[in-house]
């Protein structure tokens, strides 16, 4: 098949339905075998195999006969035990020394092995680095570890890969929120152009690309005139063979054509991953063709997951610096109201103070008929639009966007002081408002080229042919409020309703002093009431999970035991966030950490001493509503009675509980290294796991680790954020 036909072959009309991963054929600079997974003989091959084997005839015969015993014996070793990666290195008939990688694919028939894809590439001719390559990969993490921020991290691993691969220009690239990105940091060799904070578009990596990119964490291209050698013999009655971690592969014609428009001769991409999800690549671009040899490319990935490790650590501790600071305002803020005014009037005085806790240009305290505004905010008349259109938003929830006019399209009139809004509404008959605003930035955005250019033409994908800087200016945008900030708010407010709720009640005593007594009685009965009723719907939670666990025992160790057991750990579950909710002063949210930590240490007494011994945690604070809080107790608590069940065959073995925060999302995974497997089913259990999924409008994953089982839940901890 010749270049212009593996071409036609594809079809190119839609950039994100390129099927790059089924291209079957690879790049020159090494040959495939394809092998039966039970004889190891060859059923298919691409690239210069008579040449560097000195085989004409190879085709159905046992790979023995090309690479001979000793690699077939090291193949057979790595088939038995199903091992990926590399194998050895082989010399070829041209006397050079070439490595030899293992991939599988799955049999074309019911009951045979899996074939096995070996990827013979050319190597760096040289012996392996050992010391003097795990020397440069510690100097390069002690530096990461030694930056204060994360561009400084970013700046010395772009360093630090241009030393690892010798490359002409090194880009850390960073994905944006709208899945375009920019260059965020860059490390290049004079006369190099650079693309330093530039942006580049959503199309320049299209969504099947970022798949494979998690997948295959290394992408090299060495040189991108190459001819797309063919897989040899074609199989039109078979599927085409799935090539997506294969590292010859052969890459998207649009993607040649992209980068010989960039004058880029050899690429390679590593990919920057954290949490597992793309944060972005490391792209690595030469004038001149470059080889990427095997042992350099496993040294790339394992930067780059040092890379990833201090991004998060940086992250991290910058969002913990930020909630402290935040803290602080706040208490300092309510600290300094003094009690004997009206709220209104005592936020008045604070105005500064008010808007350097969110970082804003502006603040209007907002209450029916009447406005107080202080810094730069929209004109006067705008409040009763913008105070009607709070007024629809539902719940007390703090109100955020940074792009106000694509919310309230009457904005657009005064988004030069309104473009960014963070809003609070205290309760109450007549309730106050706190509008905080941001000013218009009129940002300039550099992209690496027309982003408009990367467009199809004639029904065919064409890369866009400049990237010269192309400036665009991006109006009625304000700086993004930060998730901490929007706790900030909403702490603020939780705070001020109990200062008004105080002065209303200062307010009474004044006004209303002999009724003081009839009213305390009332509320006093009213508070007893309550904790009445708390008191005996915690005992009838209590009672029910008693009388499970009674039942339970009456059953012996079958199967009726074991669902009224888990009906207990259910009702547990439940139990323990109205404990925890009641027990508090915050009867609105739930400190995950704390919830997490108490269910989990009360489903571990009940499965036994060895299984709570068994189970680690690892707790990040993240504070949620009440009835989420719910949800997310039930799924952990399915979550564990599954690995219980079938992780270990019943038997105690190792369970991490892991809770983090990642902006507005959290992500809480329950990990085994058991025997895998036990995915969702149609079971009981796994109906109710996607229904309670549902209703957090979260995502579940179930994640293969080999060993044991990893399933990881992500929603976002205010839904309406």
């Amino acid at each position: 098949m010749t270049d212009s036909a593996l071409r036609d072959d594809i079809d190119l009309t839609d950039c994100d339905r390129e099927p790059i991963h089924i291209p079957q054929a690879v790049q020159p600079h090494g040959f495939l075998l394809v092998l039966d997974g039970d004889s190891l003989t060859i059923l298919q091959g691409a690239g210069a195999i008579e040449d560097l084997t000195g085989r004409a005839a190879w085709l159905n015969r046992p790979v023995a006969e090309l690479l001979g015993d000793s690699v077939v014996r090291r193949l057979g070793q790595m088939a038995q035990s199903e091992a990926r990666g590399f194998a050895c290195r082989w010399r070829a008939a041209n006397r050079l020394e070439y490595d030899v990688v293992v991939h599988y694919a799955p049999a074309l028939m019911a009951g045979q092995a899996p074939r096995l894809i070996v990827e013979v590439e050319q190597s760096s001719q040289q012996t392996r680095l050992g010391v003097e390559l795990i020397a440069r990969l510690d100097a390069a993490g002690a530096g990461m570890e030694r930056a204060g921020t994360t561009q400084e991290v970013c700046d010395h691993a772009a360093e630090a890969f241009r030393q690892l691969t010798g490359f002409d220009r090194i880009m850390i690239y960073r994905f944006l929120d709208d899945e375009a990105g920019r260059v965020v940091a860059e490390a290049r060799a004079h006369g190099a152009s650079s693309f330093l904070n530039h942006h580049f578009p959503a199309t320049d990596i299209p969504r099947q690309a970022r798949a494979l990119y998690l997948r295959n964490p290394v992408r090299v291209i060495p040189d991108s005139h190459y001819k797309p050698q063919p897989l040899r013999p074609v199989a039109p009655d078979e599927p085409p063979l799935d090539m997506s971690d294969v590292g010859l592969r052969s890459v998207s014609p649009v993607h040649l054509q992209y980068l010989k428009n960039m004058d880029v001769r050899a690429s390679a991409s590593v990919s920057i991953i954290v949490d597992d999800v793309l944060w972005g690549l490391v792209a690595c671009h030469s004038a001149t063709p470059q080889l990427l040899p095997y042992e350099i490319r496993v040294a790339c990935a394992t930067l780059a997951r040092t890379l990833a490790r201090q991004l998060k650590s940086k992250a991290d501790a910058e969002l913990y610096r930020e909630r402290v600071r935040l803290r602080r305002l706040e208490d300092g803020l309510v600290a300094r109201l003094p009690a004997e005014r009206p709220l209104e009037q005592a936020l008045a005085d604070q105005s500064a103070q008010l808007m350097e806790l969110v970082g804003a240009d502006g603040v209007a305290l907002v209450r029916e008929g009447h406005v107080v505004r202080f810094g730069h905010t929209p004109p006067e008349e705008a409040f009763a639009t913008l105070h009607d259109w709070l007024r629809r938003q539902p719940g007390l929830r703090p109100v955020s966007t940074n792009a106000l006019s694509t919310l309230l399209p009457e904005a657009d009139a005064w988004r030069l002081h309104g473009s960014g809004l963070l809003a609070v509404r205290l309760p109450g008959d007549d309730p106050l408002s706190i509008l905080w605003f941001r000013a218009e930035i009129l940002e300039t955005v550099r992209w690496a080229g027309n982003p408009e250019t990367a467009v199809k033409s004639g029904g065919a994908l064409t890369p866009r042919a400049s990237f010269e800087e192309w400036s665009q200016t991006v109006s009625g945008r304000a700086r993004r409020w930060s998730a901490s900030t929007v706790e900030s708010a909403a702490r603020l407010r939780d705070a001020l309703a109990d200062f008004a709720a105080v002065n209303q009640l200062r307010s009474l005593n004044q006004s209303l002093q002999a009724r003081l007594t009839e009213r305390d009685l009332r509320l006093e009965q009213q508070q007893y009431l309550m904790q009445e009723v708390n008191h005996r719907v915690q005992n009838s939670l209590t009672l029910v999970s008693s009388f499970l666990g009674l039942q339970a025992r009456e059953q012996a160790d079958g199967p009726a035991a074991t669902a009224l057991q888990e009906a207990r750990r259910r009702v547990r579950a439940v139990s323990t966030v109205h404990s925890r909710l009641y027990r508090g002063d915050d009867n609105t949210s739930i400190d995950l950490n704390r919830y997490i930590g108490e269910l989990v240490a009360d489903l571990g007494s009940s499965m036994g001493p060895d299984w709570a011994a068994a189970i680690d945690t690892d707790l990040a604070p993240v504070c949620v509503e009440a009835g989420r809080a719910v949800t997310i107790g039930l799924v952990l608590t399915e979550l564990i009675i599954n690995a219980q069940k079938y992780a270990y065959d019943g038997a105690p073995g190792p369970l991490r509980i892991h809770l983090t925060e990642d902006e507005d999302a959290f992500r809480l995974s329950v990990a085994d290294q058991g025997k895998g497997g036990h995915k969702a089913g149609k079971g009981f259990g796994s109906m109710m796991i996607r229904s309670l999924v549902g209703q957090l409008d979260g995502r579940i994953d179930y994640l293969d680790r080999r060993p044991g089982l990893e399933v990881v839940l992500k929603a976002r901890i205010n839904p309406t954020l």
